[in-house]
């Protein structure tokens, strides 16, 4: 599988998670930081390795389930499989510069 491939589906995947919005803050989860990785297989099998805010996330069990979902809309996608990690553990410092300023921590 070409690389410019991977990385043009790695980028639909990436704008299809910008459209999910974490509901107690007004940014996107991946803008907060919540995706750590996106793995792409040869078959267009995607995994992605995300995190919560906090454990006890009222999300906690719909959020991923979203997440999986709506990359699975993406024409390319084979099928999509989010695996929740707390390692590290998120923190505001994971945001995006972005995030933090429509948060006004700058």
């Amino acid at each position: 599988m070409n690389s410019e491939r991977v990385q043009d589906l790695g980028d639909k995947i990436i704008e299809k998670i910008k459209t999910i919005y974490d509901p107690e803050i007004p940014v996107d989860i991946f803008e907060l930081g919540l995706i750590y990785d996106v793995f792409v297989s040869e078959s267009n099998d995607v995994k992605i390795l995300m995190t919560l805010t906090s454990p006890n996330c009222p999300v906690a069990e719909t959020l991923p389930l979203e997440v999986e979902e709506k990359v699975k809309t993406i024409d390319e996608v084979n099928n999509a499989e989010v695996e929740i990690t707390f390692d590290p553990t998120w923190t505001q410092d994971m945001m995006s510069e972005e995030a933090k300023l429509e948060l006004g921590f700058l």
